[in-house]
Formats: C-alpha cells, structure tokens, sequence
C-alpha cells in the first residue's frame, strides 16, 4: 500500500519546529518504530549537518530514527534499503537538482510505491507531485527537468495563505495559482495552508490539520474538510 504524508510546512503559529505534526507523522508511521532515511537536499543557507541535527529529536521524541542520506556512501544503496523516507523543506529547486544528480528520483519513486511511506513537508511536498511548477520558491538553480517524483497526480501548493498582507502590492496567492490554471486549463491543484496535511493511502487522500484544503480549478474553488477521505482521481491533473 502506497503511504504518502505531504505537510504544508514545518511550523503552524508559533510551534516550534514539526510540533505540530506528531499525530501527522505517526498516521503514516504508525508507530512501527522505523528508522527514516533523510534527505536535506533542500538546505541551502544551512548545512545538511545543521538540518539532520533539526530534525533528529523531533523524530526521536516520536520513537524513530533518523538515518541522513547525506552520510551515506552511496546514497542509492540507502535509499533502496530504507524502511521509510523523509524529505525536509528548503528550496524546492535546488532540492530537485541535488535529487536528480544523485539519480535518487526513480529509486524514491519506485521505493515508495512498493509500500515505503514517504514524509514531505513544504519543497519536500511539492517535489512528491508531477512536477513542481506549483512552489513558492525562487528559482535559484536550474533542475535537468521540473518533473518530480509523481507520488500523487496532481500539483500541491504549500504555505498557502489568502488575501494580501498589509503593503503588499504584488500578486496574491490566489491571483498567482488562477495564473497557473490559466496556462494549464486541463488541470486541477490543492492548495495546504500552514499546518494542513495531505495523506494518502494508495489511491483514496483526506486532508488533516485544522484548516482543510481548498482545491483550486478554473470555476472556483471548492474546500476539502478536515479528515473526509476522497478519491485522488477527483483532483485532476496529468499524473504519468
């Protein structure tokens, strides 16, 4: 059974750093007590040391281990024998470089839907879709392709919040995401605001958190509500 969690982000309010997602992280874990493969690639203004460090206790406090892949010797190897694989925020471009020039795009893809549950927040999210011509981030590096890892068959976009903040006279997110309907017409996204999850099993999702998703299309909009599972064919998109 394929186990996927995609989190909108590491924090919700004033939380400290994946506080809020234990409940999150043990729904596709289970407490089964797995040591999860990491992979920092998204790091770019800290070292992946820094962010294993980060990351270590708050998974140690929910009674798992963290393997980083970065001390792997081949990172490979270690992602095809990973009992489960998690893969932090950062910037989602330089993420998807360092995914493809390790050539661990296939393997993740092929490990996750043998039944290695998957754990992805915020670049870690938009990289488990088709492509990630739905992120936040700048383009500081150029990957070989936008295609990702395909794990659901639709776009996401994390850290979705609504409106224009105070002075802010560019887009706002709406206007940027009806930007990308406009250009692609036959597809369907899902929009996490902070602290929402997606999970899914094999083919069936529900949204968990406290705010819901909201599914963006060219008619509007439709929310998702807490914990009422649906169909992943009910988003559109152009899965491969």
């Amino acid at each position: 059974m394929k186990k996927v969690l995609l989190m909108s982000s590491s924090r919700q309010g004033n939380q400290g750093y994946l506080e809020h997602a234990g409940e999150q992280i043990h729904a596709v874990l289970q407490h089964q007590g797995q040591q999860v493969l990491f992979v920092p690639y998204a790091a770019v203004t800290f070292s992946f040391d820094e962010y294993e460090a980060r990351v270590k206790p708050v998974f140690a406090a929910l009674g798992y281990g963290i393997n980083s892949i970065h001390r792997a010797e081949d990172p490979l190897a270690a992602v095809n024998a990973a009992q489960a694989i998690a893969i932090g925020g950062g910037n989602t471009w330089a993420l998807l470089r360092r995914m493809y020039d390790a050539d661990l795009v296939a393997a993740i893809r092929r490990r996750v839907l043998e039944g290695v549950p998957y754990i992805g927040w915020s670049a870690g999210s938009n990289v488990a879709c088709p492509t990630i011509r739905t992120t936040n981030d700048m383009p500081i590096i150029a990957p070989p392709t936008f295609d990702a890892l395909n794990l659901v068959p639709f776009q996401i976009n994390p850290h979705f919040i609504s409106g224009k903040p105070p002075g802010h006279n560019g887009e706002t997110r709406e206007e940027r995401l009806a930007e990308f309907l406009a250009i692609n017409p036959q597809e369907e996204l899902l929009a996490l605001p902070e602290g929402s999850a997606l999970l899914v099993e094999d083919d069936r999702a529900k949204v968990l958190g406290e705010q819901g998703g909201i599914v963006f299309t060219l008619q509007g909009d439709r929310k998702l509500p807490v914990g009422q599972p649906f169909d992943l064919s009910s988003i559109k998109g152009v899965g491969r």
